[in-house]
């Protein structure tokens, strides 16, 4: 299985805006370009359990994630580069995360625990829901979801709560972001990462490291 140390096969930085080379064995099947100043590519690797997929996330600045979903889309595994913190899905979910049933019945519940370096527990409790509208972006057909979650620590305190909509591709098994609102308990702000482009392997722009959209906007912001 790849390990966290394959990361280092990625470049660190999109400043020279080198492509992302990815492990041996994995091929991305598509590049999201997206608001916000995000481009993400979605790949499998041959060494993963058949239904695996990972994603790995740059901003104008570099890499800033990586993770691993099942074919349930359950989050096995995410590395949150800034934070250099890794975090694994805990056996025997309360209530696992199923794709399947979100598309067979319109809803699917979810209650599950992750640890994290150092130990540390978080608890997920929530939902998604389909709306019932479909969108096409960039000529790819989306389903619009509804979801709200409630995060704990593993002593029951409030971390922050986020509802908002995505999407998902039922082919690909995938959930990709949208518009939602996170609370804090000290703060509340909304986010964008909706998908603006998808391109695939041939194409202009497949594995380039350098989000396009918003960027000059999230510059301004940070500034």
């Amino acid at each position: 299985m790849i390990r966290i140390a394959a990361l280092l096969l990625f470049p660190v930085s999109a400043v020279a805006q080198a492509p992302v080379t990815l492990p041996v064995g994995c091929d991305a099947y598509v590049t999201i370009q997206k608001r916000s100043c995000i481009v993400s590519h979605v790949f499998t690797c041959d060494t993963d359990p058949a239904g695996h997929q990972r994603r790995v996330d740059y901003d104008a600045t570099g890499m800033t994630y990586m993770g691993r979903i099942d074919s349930e889309t359950q989050w096995i595994e995410s590395f949150h580069v800034r934070a250099q913190s890794v975090e694994r899905l805990s056996p025997q979910p309360a209530d696992p995360a199923s794709f399947s049933e979100l598309v067979a019945t319109g809803i699917d519940s979810w209650d599950f625990q992750t640890t994290s370096d150092p130990f540390a527990v978080t608890v997920y409790r929530g939902f998604d829901r389909l709306t019932g509208a479909t969108v096409t972006i960039d000529g790819v057909p989306l389903e619009e979801t509804e979801f709200e979650v409630t995060v704990t620590d593993g002593f029951g305190e409030f971390l922050w709560s986020v509802e908002g909509r995505e999407f998902i591709h039922r082919d690909w098994r995938i959930f990709l972001s949208g518009v939602r609102t996170m609370t804090t308990p000290i703060d509340e702000y909304q986010t964008d990462g909706r998908p603006v482009e998808f391109i695939f392997p041939g194409e202009q722009g497949f594995l380039s490291a350098e989000p396009r959209h918003d960027c000059g906007e999230m510059i301004s912001k940070g500034s």
